[in-house]
């Protein structure tokens, strides 16, 4: 596993796992760029929802994280046939989740957007509302396609996410040009887009992983549903903290975006478009995180312990440096990237104030608080990350986010100020954790 795991290694995993991150968050952006043609409102609305669905998508996000650790060890210990029954019950498992929170979604949508975000003006309810129920019903088919994308990365084949994450931006684009621009159909032809290109990329890589017969993951033999206990068990064991902690967060940054709700239509849609850049800027981080689940997961289940901490400062120090070159790219030519939009005054100053915070924050503690975690959840510590993460945004990024913007007067940059100290807190304690070395006396499977 050393040897598997040299340099040239890590960058064939990591180039198309940045790639890719990038083209994942293009289809949000080319959905609030292209949406925002038709007026603040509906960039509001998709943004809204674009929320809420990184909410409700944690429960079968979570479970494929628990996928991936688990797959990656067996992997790592040469137990194709292991790894191909995780691989089946991961994908059972999150499409019978995907199946619920849909209709949750498609029922309650009003009901869950008021409770989120209280009071909003009509005109953004309404688009939200007509976005909610659309892109619900891709939730099945992004499920299996997020379970088939850990799958492949769990195996180290990065490229073939990469290539299908291409594929679906320029049918989401071309979507939204067509629905937006040609027929006319504003929000609705954004989430048609985004429905579209998710059932493509879920039916593609099923087939890939069916025909996969033999690699170290496949998924023959997929419609002879066979439910396996234990291993739906294994996989939980890391899912559910995921999802827990995960959940939490999203939980947490709906009740802080509801700040903005306060300060009118120019403060939401400055954090929109706050978050779109902001989403881009992180892009090359997750793939770093990525990489450790994968990484870590191998070395792990080959019993490789020196590699997993060699392999993990390395990756640690690439994603610091990565970051703090955009951080001070995005600095520098902040105005341009927020002029690309169709932004009122008051919004377009808001923007490039929260992106200043945003930049310094990132560079000092991202990687440590969302880079390092995917380290130990791949060692099976999955719950110490969880207990830090919930209580960090309880008690640093909420509470600060509300003291800052209310109580000290300072306004929706609150919010902002806010995120950044949780970033630095609940970096600190995975940062002890991994160099006090607990972590290895965890087990995620058994033999």
């Amino acid at each position: 596993m050393a040897e598997k795991w040299n340099n040239r290694a890590i960058f064939r995993l990591l180039w198309p796992l940045i790639i890719e991150q990038i083209l994942a968050v293009t289809m949000g952006a080319a959905d609030t760029v292209m949406v925002s043609s038709v007026g603040e409102f509906a960039v509001s609305g998709v943004n809204i929802v674009d929320n809420i669905n990184n909410l409700l998508i944690i429960v079968f996000t979570a479970l494929c994280t628990g996928g991936s650790v688990v797959v990656s060890q067996y992997i790592g210990r040469r137990d194709s046939q292991n790894a191909g029954s995780a691989a089946k019950q991961l994908v059972y498992i999150v499409t019978a989740a995907s199946l619920v929170v849909m209709v949750i979604g498609m029922i309650w949508r009003r009901q869950i957007i008021t409770l989120l975000y209280g009071k909003v003006a009509e005109d953004v309810l309404n688009a939200a509302a007509v976005y909610f129920l659309i892109t619900a019903l891709s939730y099945p088919a992004l499920a299996v396609y997020n379970a088939n994308a850990a799958l492949f990365r769990a195996m180290g084949n990065s490229r073939v996410t990469m290539r299908i994450a291409l594929l679906v931006n320029i049918l989401n684009v071309g979507g939204n040009a067509f629905f937006i621009f040609g027929l006319r159909i504003g929000v609705v032809g954004a989430a048609l887009s985004t429905l579209i290109s998710r059932i493509v990329a879920a039916g593609v890589t099923t087939v890939l992983l069916v025909r996969n017969r033999q690699g170290a993951v496949s998924l023959a033999g997929l419609l002879k549903i066979r439910f396996i206990p234990p291993m739906i068990r294994i996989i939980l064991n890391v899912g559910i903290p995921s999802g827990l902690e995960n959940s939490m967060f999203q939980l947490g940054r709906l009740l802080t975006q509801r700040i903005f709700t306060s300060f009118g239509t120019s403060a939401m849609a400055g954090n929109a478009i706050a978050g779109v850049v902001n989403s881009f800027s992180l892009m090359p981080g997750m793939a770093f995180g990525l990489s450790l689940i994968t990484i870590v997961g191998q070395c792990i289940g080959a019993g490789d312990y020196v590699s997993a901490k060699r392999n993990t400062a390395k990756i640690m120090k690439l994603s610091y440096i990565t970051l703090f070159i955009i951080s001070g790219t995005i600095y520098i030519f902040m105005e341009n990237m927020v002029s690309l939009f169709n932004l009122s005054p008051e919004a377009h100053e808001l923007a490039k104030t929260f992106l200043r915070v945003h930049c310094i924050s990132m560079a000092i503690g991202w990687p440590m608080s969302f880079g390092l975690p995917n380290a130990l959840r791949a060692a099976g510590d999955a719950r110490f990350v969880m207990i830090v993460a919930v209580i960090s945004m309880w008690t640093v990024r909420v509470s600060a986010a509300y003291l800052l913007s209310y109580t000290f007067g300072i306004g929706p940059l609150g919010v902002w100020l806010a995120m950044g100290g949780d970033f630095i807190v609940r970096g600190s304690f995975y940062l002890t954790r991994w160099v006090r070395g607990t972590w290895e006396k965890k087990t995620v499977i058994e033999g």
